[in-house]
């Protein structure tokens, strides 16, 4: 098995970093707030305003959170089913603090690979993405890749049943010993 495991939003909590940046230059906005992926259309953030202060946020890399207290634990756990890679779309300069990042929090991958956008990923070749955009979900959903979606509040609304819903990392394990075992029987 050949897995994609996504960085922002399903290891590391990188929102909660950028809320703490915004909310001290902005109107304040919570988690809870965010019901959509491009959430910050709503604020009348720009979008490349918006990316630029995530990568600002990766400089404090150390202050950002993982998702979950299990993180390393999921992660070695997942990295027994097959060949883990870290998938991750960002800024060029942000690649060493993830990098840093990761280690940091001891999580199981293989290999490192970076694209610019999110929907890249769709064309690359693994069995199973592990992601929590849901527009990087349909895009691989339409090219008939299997995706577990980590739910993140900007999620929510994403319902195509295709895609397997899980709220620990953790819980990807039996979904992807079933696609395993699909894909032995395809």
């Amino acid at each position: 098995m050949r897995i994609a495991l996504d960085v922002d939003g399903v290891l590391a909590d990188v929102i909660y970093a950028w809320l703490s940046y915004n909310n001290k230059i902005r109107t304040t906005i919570l988690k809870s707030d965010i019901s959509e992926w491009d959430f910050w259309r709503r604020y009348d953030i720009n979008k490349f305003t918006f990316y630029e202060e995530l990568s600002t946020c990766w400089r404090s890399w150390k202050s950002i959170p993982p998702t979950e207290n299990d993180i390393s634990y999921a992660s070695k756990e997942i990295y027994k089913l097959g060949t883990v890679d870290i998938v991750t779309a960002r800024e060029d300069s942000t690649h060493d603090y993830v990098k840093n990042w990761l280690k940091m929090h001891d999580v199981a991958f293989k290999n490192y690979v970076g694209v610019l956008e999110g929907t890249e990923k769709a064309k690359l070749d693994y069995d199973v993405f592990i992601d929590d955009s849901p527009l990087n979900a349909e895009s691989m959903l339409t090219l008939g890749k299997s995706v577990i979606l980590y739910t993140q509040p900007w999620n929510l609304d994403f319902s195509d049943p295709r895609a397997k819903r899980i709220s620990k990392l953790k819980d990807a394990i039996p979904i992807i010993n079933q696609i395993s075992l699909d894909n032995s029987h395809a």
